[in-house]
């Protein structure tokens, strides 16, 4: 029988080092992603996480190493270059406008490659938001406006999606439709790189999972794995 075609890389980043000011926060980070896939990048507060996000979005100031997409080197790059090749970022913060309501949120960043969803595609995706449509940023809950950060970047066509903390300070039942949702948005192709402190969570909705500590990716867990390496999971980040 002929062995399984493995999906291509569509990131790679290798030897990545960055530094916020003077501060050396990444040391040698190394993880691949293929196309399709959904992996974590787990780790205790600090150890680098969502810096490797900001580097490979290009907005830290100093990077070196090397981050390949789609087999193009981007460390030279501009953040806005690297958006057009179809990489897009959902912060911790959110960063939804208060000022806009949901539906002038979601039309607000451009499209920069074709493929993306429609409108009216995000709305059956997130029924919430159709429901808030007209209402402002500053009205919604913790967990609508994580909803509307991640309508958001559907929008401009890109197929790689980095997802900082989607969880964060959540109730159980919004996590699991977070949860629901980040699956359904694997099933449509899109491949997602997560960065989630609930490890729990996580087990359920990634193919891999990498760990980081100072800086440094210091172990990969593959989700069959998961049961087996519990303990020292727990260990790594301390739960």
């Amino acid at each position: 029988m002929s062995e399984p075609v493995m999906a291509e890389t569509l990131l790679k980043v290798a030897g990545l080092q960055a530094w916020y000011g003077e501060s050396h926060i990444l040391h040698g980070v190394d993880f691949e992603i293929r196309r399709g896939e959904l992996v974590t990048l787990l780790g205790r507060n600090g150890a680098g996480k969502t810096t490797t996000l900001r580097s490979i979005m290009g907005i830290l100031g100093k990077r070196t190493g090397s981050i390949a997409f789609e087999g193009r080197e981007t460390t030279g790059m501009t953040s806005d270059h690297i958006a057009r090749l179809g990489i897009a970022y959902c912060p911790e913060e959110r960063g939804i406008f208060s000022s806009l309501n949901v539906d002038e949120n979601l039309r607000l960043p451009p499209v920069v490659k074709p493929g993306g969803l429609s409108i009216e595609e995000i709305y059956k995706l997130f029924p919430n938001l159709l429901e808030r449509r007209y209402s402002q940023g500053t009205k919604l809950s913790g967990g609508e406006q994580q909803m509307l950060a991640i309508g958001r970047i559907l929008r401009t066509g890109a197929t790689l999606l980095l997802l900082d903390e989607p969880t964060e300070g959540l109730a159980p039942v919004i996590v699991q439709r977070i949860g629901e949702i980040i699956r359904q948005l694997k099933s449509r192709g899109f491949t997602i790189l997560l960065v989630e402190q609930n490890f729990h969570f996580a087990a359920t909705v990634a193919d891999r999972h990498y760990v980081m500590e100072d800086g440094r990716v210091i172990d990969t867990v593959a989700s069959s794995d998961v049961q087996q390496s519990i303990g020292k999971l727990q260990s790594y980040l301390g739960v």
